[in-house]
């Protein structure tokens, strides 16, 4: 054969291999498929690997050694419900429009979800856990070959715990997948979360309740002045009235707060089995694991209890994730890009070779992933629509150096102005000062800009 027939065999060949491998899991055999788990009121910090001074939470820490963690990563509206809706959609709350108290989300919005796109695109897609959302009746099915969506009480009679009983489900469905098919399976943990209506608040299993017994609990910080520089409204908010159940007094606040530990110990635990599952099943090799939660929390700082505010205890969250296909050189490192909960649905789909529905918000992280640095977000909106007597709405803009708070329906309108680069804490608002005001101006326009007026 002639030499320049040769070269051209070969480039050909090379081209078919490069086809054949692109977008591969394990040894070239097909698209990744997915485990997404997410917690309920964990905040950034609640780690071992995060700095915690007590939580002992190996396997979180175990995905931080063999993937990416996000330090800089947010929810776009602290609360379950629309939290959830962004995650699943891509979509920020003024988008999908869903929240407590809304009318469920359609079809479109369902069809876009990364559930149903994975499904359509040849996945078994699975759910169990804290459902959360509403859909307009008959859309689930179109999102999932399988949903077990899983309720509080944390504690039931002649039962294993919640949490416990989640990932037992949830290896199950790891146990039914075909070995030759990829899938995407949802686990979604109530934990941390409170069980509002029990006196004890934090249930966690019977045989974690003497963890942590010996534990050093510091008093929060900011407790006092933190909660002293409120505006007026908030000091009066649910988030205060949700402390005195919780926080209130010291003997409560060091119990409330080990069982809070608990819940995330027993989280931990529980992930672990499951992880095992997907080793003894041989599908750890091709299984790109995503690790977050749906907001943060206050555990007493500020003298508030829950979420829904912006401030960095309420917005920042957990993100790991860990794509077994990464190179070395990708693994137990730590970026700083502003990740966001909308990213979450892009990034699932860029992962499997799909593209993403153009009304998504997100934005993949998959260049994060493998070490690359794209142009990228310097801000966000943040916002909060729950109609709720005790929780003031509001809008903000979190910028990496400044902070914009618009609680938008108080009379007078109130405004925030936090400096992260000299005032981490958020105790120093500055929309009052007048050496600020072009700042405030700004900040004040970018946050129309970011909603769409």
């Amino acid at each position: 054969m002639h030499r320049t027939s040769w070269t051209l065999l070969l480039v050909l060949l090379l081209c078919l291999s490069a086809l054949g491998s692109s977008g591969s899991g394990q040894g070239g055999e097909g698209p990744p498929s997915f485990l997404v788990v997410v917690t309920d009121d964990q905040r950034f910090d609640q780690m071992g690997v995060a700095g915690h001074s007590v939580l002992k939470t190996p396997t979180m820490d175990g995905l931080a050694a063999r993937g990416v963690r996000f330090t800089e990563s947010f929810v776009t509206t602290p609360i379950c419900a629309a939290s959830r809706a962004s995650l699943m959609t891509g979509r920020r709350e003024g988008r999908h429009g869903y929240t407590f108290g809304k009318q469920p989300m359609g079809k479109v919005l369902a069809d876009e979800s990364y559930s149903a796109r994975l499904r359509a695109a040849g996945y078994r897609t699975g759910f169990v856990g804290k459902w959360g959302v509403r859909f307009d009746d008959g859309l689930r099915a179109d999102m999932f070959d399988w949903c077990e969506p899983m309720s509080l009480p944390y504690r039931k009679e002649g039962k294993a715990h919640l949490t416990d009983r989640i990932a037992d489900r949830a290896r199950g469905f790891l146990r039914e997948v075909d070995s030759e098919k990829p899938f995407c399976l949802t686990v979604s943990f109530w934990a941390p979360h409170a069980e509002d209506g029990h006196e004890d608040q934090y249930l966690p299993a019977e045989n974690l309740t003497e963890l942590y017994a010996d534990a050093v609990v510091p008093v929060p910080p900011l407790a006092t002045e933190g909660f002293d520089v409120l505006p007026e409204f908030l000091q009066r908010s649910l988030g205060r009235r949700r402390w005195t159940w919780r926080f209130d007094d010291r003997e409560k606040q060091i119990k409330r707060t080990r069982d809070y530990w608990r819940l995330i110990s027993g989280v931990d635990r529980a992930l672990g089995g499951i992880l095992d599952e997907l080793e003894e099943l041989g599908h750890s090799e091709r299984t790109i694991v995503v690790f977050t939660s749906d907001n943060g929390y206050f555990l007493g700082e500020r003298g508030l209890a829950g979420k829904w505010l912006i401030y960095e205890e309420s917005i920042r969250v957990p993100l790991i994730i860990v794509d077994p296909r990464a190179d070395s050189a990708r693994r137990g490192v730590t970026s700083a890009a502003m990740a966001l909960n909308v990213d979450i649905a892009p990034t699932l789909l860029d992962l499997a070779g799909l593209v993403a529905p153009s009304g998504y918000d997100g934005a993949s992280l998959a260049p994060w992933l493998r070490g690359e640095v794209p142009a990228w977000r310097e801000d966000f909106l943040v916002e909060h629509r729950f109609d709720h007597a005790e929780i003031p709405k509001s809008y903000g803009v979190r910028g990496q150096r400044w902070v914009y708070a618009l609680y938008d329906e108080q009379k007078p309108v109130f405004e925030q102005l936090f400096d992260l680069e000299k005032d981490p804490n958020q105790l120093v608002d500055r929309a009052r000062d007048p050496a600020f005001h072009g700042t405030l101006a700004s900040l004040r326009e970018r946050c129309d800009i970011l909603r769409g007026r």
